[in-house]
């Protein structure tokens, strides 16, 4: 987390559209990126509202004007879709809060970006699969998400991370860490460097169905982990998805990929025994009924059958970048230990072999829900 900006966060509260006294601020959620303060605000005679403050990290955001275009089309849209749908535009979808002069964010006097949402009550994030249950809520929503945005003009989106899910791209950069070998660690990863290039056939399977038109460009959320999933107490149901800084045009199958990498996995990510590491076909069945029923009927055939592909290919990426920032030092992923970059590589690997055995399972399932 970056040094607190006091100075900022006082401009900020002093600038956002809120209303009421504020009454408590602190620190809120488990997130690494952007600096995060639940503010509570008390009305005469109506009680208290809350709010959520956010400072950008301009460090990993570097087009945040942009992002927020992206951030307020979405929401804007979907809050649209879900009226029509009768349902709760205040609880469904992220609502931003305006800046004084109308703006979706606020930039403060050192140059740093604010924004502020709505807080959504009686409802909770949770890190880690609790239960079968958790992991299809995530599904289903992140599925309901591709749905309601499926008539969504996907390219006039602007790509805040320019290649972001460019697999090839990704592998390109790889090689060049490889031949590069600044810490001079090729030698000792040799097998893992040696699967990554056995592999690089599948880097241009996706990008080249969407070159092709065989797969629709969609707007994907690129960060479907469970805890950015608003889960109703009282229901236990999968309500709203957040963090949208990464929403972009890009593929479904990729943000399902992304998810079964993650979720479906029985170990931890730098796990270190590789025995333990599976790809789970009950948790890949839970979260691909859930996808596909939150899709209702907007994927085509071909994203259907697709849908493996995407977690494989995910997968590698991962691997691939992971390796990648071992062999260049570890500068880009967090690291609490030495090697830890190369467990995550070896993690994601061994998961792509999983899949491969159990290709046929994975399609047969994907058949079942389809």
């Amino acid at each position: 987390m970056r040094k607190e900006n006091d100075k900022g966060k006082k401009e900020a509260l002093e600038n956002f559209c809120f209303s009421g006294k504020l009454i408590s601020e602190g620190t809120y959620g488990s997130g690494h990126i952007n600096d995060t303060y639940l503010l509570v605000f008390e009305e005469p005679g109506q009680g208290t509202n809350k709010k959520i403050l956010q400072h950008m990290n301009r460090q990993i955001f570097t087009r945040p004007v942009e992002l927020m275009e992206n951030i307020m089309n979405v929401t804007t849209y979907l809050r649209k879709r879900i009226i029509e749908k009768g349902g709760d535009p205040d609880r469904e979808t992220l609502n931003l809060v305006p800046a004084l002069d109308g703006k979706a964010y606020f930039i403060d006097s050192e140059g740093e970006y604010w924004r502020a949402y709505q807080f959504i009550t009686g409802a909770s994030c949770y890190d880690q699969v609790e239960k079968p249950e958790d992991f299809y809520q995530s599904a289903y929503s992140f599925g309901n998400f591709q749905r309601m945005l499926a008539d969504y003009p996907a390219d006039t989106l602007h790509e805040t991370i320019p290649g972001f899910h460019d697999t090839k791209s990704r592998f390109a950069a790889f090689r060049r860490a490889v031949e590069a070998d600044v810490c001079k660690r090729a030698e000792s990863v040799k097998r893992e460097i040696d699967f990554a290039f056995a592999h690089e056939d599948i880097t241009g399977v996706l990008g080249e169905m969407l070159a092709r038109k065989e797969m629709p460009l969609r707007v994907t959320h690129n960060d479907t982990k469970l805890n950015n999933i608003m889960i109703d107490d009282a229901t236990g149901t999968g309500i709203c998805v957040i963090d949208l800084d990464t929403v972009m045009p890009g593929l479904a199958v990729n943000d399902f990929g992304d998810s079964i990498r993650f979720g479906a996995s029985t170990a931890a990510e730098d796990e270190r025994d590789l025995d333990k590491v599976q790809c789970d076909m009950g948790l890949f069945e839970t979260y691909t009924k859930g996808f596909i029923e939150g899709c209702g009927g907007s994927l085509t055939p071909k994203e259907l059958e697709m849908l493996p592909m995407g977690a494989k290919v995910m997968t590698f990426e991962c691997g691939i970048r992971f390796l990648a920032d071992y062999l260049e030092g570890d500068i880009y992923f967090k690291i609490h230990r030495e090697g830890q970059n190369l467990d995550r590589a070896r993690t994601q690997f061994k998961l792509v072999e999983d899949m491969e055995k159990k290709w046929n399972t994975m399609h047969e399932i994907v058949r079942k829900y389809c």
